[in-house]
This record gives C-alpha cells, structure tokens and sequence, in this order.
C-alpha cells in the first residue's frame, strides 16, 4: 500500500518509547504523518522532528492524556510491562488502561484504533507440534499474569464501539522492517513464528485506513 497516495494522518501512539511504540512513531513519520506520541516520561523519547509532538501522559491515570485525543485520526495503542519472562507479575496495564484509552476516544469523537496483543494467548492449531507444547506449557504458565490481562483487554475491546484492530504478533525481534510478511485476517496464520517490531509498526501504518481489517484480530510473520 503506497501512503504517498493517501491523506496524512493524525496519528497518536500511546506507549511510543516502547519497541513497537518507537518504530510506529518513526515509520508514520517517514510517511508524512503528523505523530502525536503519548510517553509517560518525556526524556524517554529523544526524537525531534517537524511532524512530531511529544506529550506526557499516563494511561492509568485518566485526567492525565484525554486532551491530547483531540483531533487524531488513528491512535496506535503499543503499550506493554516491561520484564519479560523471569518478571511476570500481575497487571492491570492492558485491560484498564486501554480501557481508559478507550473513553478517551468516545469522548474525543475518535474511533479507529489499533491494539498489540500476542499470539500465543491462543494456542493456534496450525502451528508445529513442539511449538503448540512450548506455547501451553511454557510460555502461558511464566506468562501467565500478563495474557491473563491481555484476555481482558480484548474482551473490552471487542465489546467497545471503537473501530477497533487487534494485532497478535509472535515472538518479536529487534531487525529492521523489511515490509514482507504474511497476515490472517481472523485466523490463524501458518508457522506465525516471528516478526520484527518494525514489521508490527509497518503493518499498522499502512494499513490505518484500511476497511477489511476493521473489527478484525490480525496474526502476522514472516
């Protein structure tokens, strides 16, 4: 999809000093967007750019970011716990504050939104074997604490009025977008194994005003 040939955007991404948050700011950027990017420590974003306004705010604590929905046209919600495997503890980060994200945006008058949620809250009946094992009786138990929340989270999204896409990606890493993958639109996706957080944030972007993924969970790899 050729964003040269699209309107610009107003795009806010929660959570943009995060992996997948930094990369989407940067790449809609690079498309000619104009990024409002909501942190909630202004130092942790040293980007500038003509296009872009840093604003602190803090998705559990409402009173602190609705203001800076005004006028977006698409909002990136890429916020996460930091940890990973050996800190998982209980959390409410995902469920109420996109909760809170989201009436924020029924009060602002916005309604196209997009989610990070993870693919192996679910375990896909098209993956390998091995893989299907390690997902259930691994993964899901060190990570317990946070797909329990991220259920949630989708449960209240997909109950919101928001036009909303949920994004599940794989195990994430750090290399480059390359603009290549494979997406299922409310399936499963075969060997959905990995993709790079670039990836994550390319998709997002290039896709912000596309129809068919509307009230749509996305699977995407390589």
């Amino acid at each position: 999809m050729n964003m040269n040939n699209q309107e610009v955007l107003r795009v806010l991404v929660a959570g943009a000093n995060g992996g997948i948050g930094r990369q989407t700011v940067e790449q809609a950027l690079e498309s000619g967007h104009r990024v409002r990017a909501l942190v909630r420590n202004l130092a942790n974003l040293p980007l500038v750019h003509p296009s872009l306004e840093i604003v602190k705010g803090d998705l559990l604590q409402p009173g602190t970011f609705e203001r800076y929905l005004e006028n977006m046209d698409v909002v990136i919600s890429a916020i996460g716990v930091s940890g990973g495997l050996g800190a998982d503890k209980p959390t409410t980060l995902y469920s109420q504050g996109n909760a809170n994200l989201l009436a924020a945006m029924r009060e602002n008058g916005v309604g196209r939104v997009f989610f990070i949620s993870a693919s192996a809250i679910e375990i896909s009946p098209v993956l390998p074997f091995f893989v299907r094992l390690a997902e259930k009786y691994i993964l899901q138990k060190l990570l317990r604490h946070m797909y329990a929340d991220i259920r949630v989270m989708e449960k209240i999204i997909k109950e919101s009025a928001a036009d909303w896409t949920i994004i599940r990606p794989p195990r994430l890493t750090g290399k480059p977008a390359t603009g290549r993958y494979r997406i299922a639109i409310n399936h499963f996706l075969k060997n959905c194994l990995s993709i790079s957080r670039g990836d994550v944030a390319h998709f997002m972007i290039h896709n912000a005003t596309n129809a068919a993924i509307r009230h749509a969970t996305i699977e995407i790899a390589y």
